[in-house]
C-alpha cells in the first residue's frame, strides 16, 4: 500500500499547499483531506489530523506529523525533492521547523489562500455547516 498524505480538507490555505504537492512534487502518496479518509484505518485520530498534517506509510509502519510529516513526503518525492526532505529532517533544522510550523498552523487563516475557517477548531467549522 502507498503512503498517504492527510491535510485538513476545510481549510484553504492546507488545500491549495494539497494541490502545490499535487501538481509539482512527484510523491507516491495520496494526498486526502482528512475529512474524507477512514483515520482509524490508518492508525490516525481526528485530534492527531486537526493538529498536523500526517504522513502515514503503511508499508514501514511509519506515522510522522508536522514538519516531519514534509519532511517523508519530500525523500519519498525522488532526487530532486530527497535532498530537500533529508535537510528538513535533521536534528537541528526539526528544532526550528516544528516551532515554525505551529505558528504557521495558528495563522494558517492569514496565509496566501487562507480564509476565516481556517482559523476555526473543527467543532466550529461543524457548527457552521450545520452538522
Amino acid at each position: 500500500m502507498n503512503p498517504v498524505f492527510v491535510f485538513d480538507g476545510d481549510c484553504a490555505f492546507c488545500s491549495s499547499c494539497a494541490r502545490f504537492i499535487e501538481r509539482r512534487i512527484p510523491t507516491r502518496a495520496s494526498v486526502v483531506p482528512w475529512q474524507f479518509t477512514d483515520l482509524a484505518a490508518l492508525g490516525l485520530t481526528q485530534e492527531q489530523a486537526e493538529t498536523a498534517v500526517q504522513w502515514v506509510d503503511p508499508e514501514h509502519s511509519v506515522i510522522a506529523a508536522g514538519p516531519d510529516g514534509i519532511a517523508a513526503l519530500l525523500r519519498d518525492a525522488g532526487k530532486g525533492w530527497r535532498p530537500i526532505g533529508a535537510v528538513l529532517g535533521l536534528r537541528p533544522v526539526r528544532a526550528v521547523a516544528w516551532p515554525a510550523y505551529r505558528w504557521v498552523a495558528k495563522h494558517r487563516h492569514l496565509m496566501p489562500g487562507g480564509t476565516a475557517a481556517c482559523s476555526l477548531p473543527q467543532s466550529a467549522r461543524d457548527r457552521l455547516r450545520g452538522s
